[in-house]
């Protein structure tokens, strides 16, 4: 199975082993960036590839993939980082930053058509995988909530399972300092 290691597409993969009761030392993994993945599944040298879009949308749409295995409410979300120091330093700009991001989101959804073409014209991609992939994108959510804290923390769990992250490694502590409320779209505006 070709992965990214250390990607979404890692953790999920790690998640969807641990569901079937195996972990990563159960399959050989080959380690590739995406696009190499994809190729590879594509020539037959992998059985498999843990994906993502709009790569994995591209290699269901222009080369059969078939993605077997989704779970929405495994999804790590796309979520927005920034370096404490910075953060501490420059809030502001942070905000300025999420309020820009926030617009964009609300101006997605209530422009499909137009955020189809843009994404066209800057991407090269066909409709038909743009199509694939906002149908897997969420823009129905804005902050980080219970949803988006559960999901990592499980990702978190899984990776200290599977022996990415150290025995000790307190997934929970690590999440608390991690994650910053004041900068949530209320706080922001």
């Amino acid at each position: 199975m070709a992965v990214t290691r250390g990607t979404d597409p890692h953790i999920f993969l790690v998640r969807a082993l641990a569901e079937a009761g195996l972990r990563e030392r159960d399959v050989k993994l080959v380690l590739l960036q995406h696009p190499d993945g994809r190729t590879a599944l594509e020539r037959g040298d992998v059985d498999a590839w843990a994906g993502l879009d709009p790569i994995m949308a591209a290699a269901e749409v222009e080369g059969g993939a078939v993605l077997f295995h989704r779970d929405a409410a495994a999804n790590t979300w796309g979520i927005l980082n920034v370096r404490e120091d910075f953060a501490t330093q420059e809030p502001a700009l942070v905000r300025r930053v999420l309020k820009a991001y926030e617009a964009a989101r609300l101006w997605a959804r209530a422009n499909p058509a137009e955020l189809k073409r843009i994404m066209g014209a800057a991407t090269g991609l066909p409709e038909a995988v743009i199509d694939r992939q906002l149908a897997r994108t969420d823009l129905g959510q804005s902050a980080i909530g219970a949803p988006q804290r559960e999901t990592i923390l499980k990702a978190g769990l899984a990776l200290k399972e599977a022996g990415v992250l150290p025995a000790d490694t307190s997934v929970e502590g690590a999440l608390d300092a991690l994650i910053d409320p004041s900068f949530a779209p209320a706080a922001a505006q």
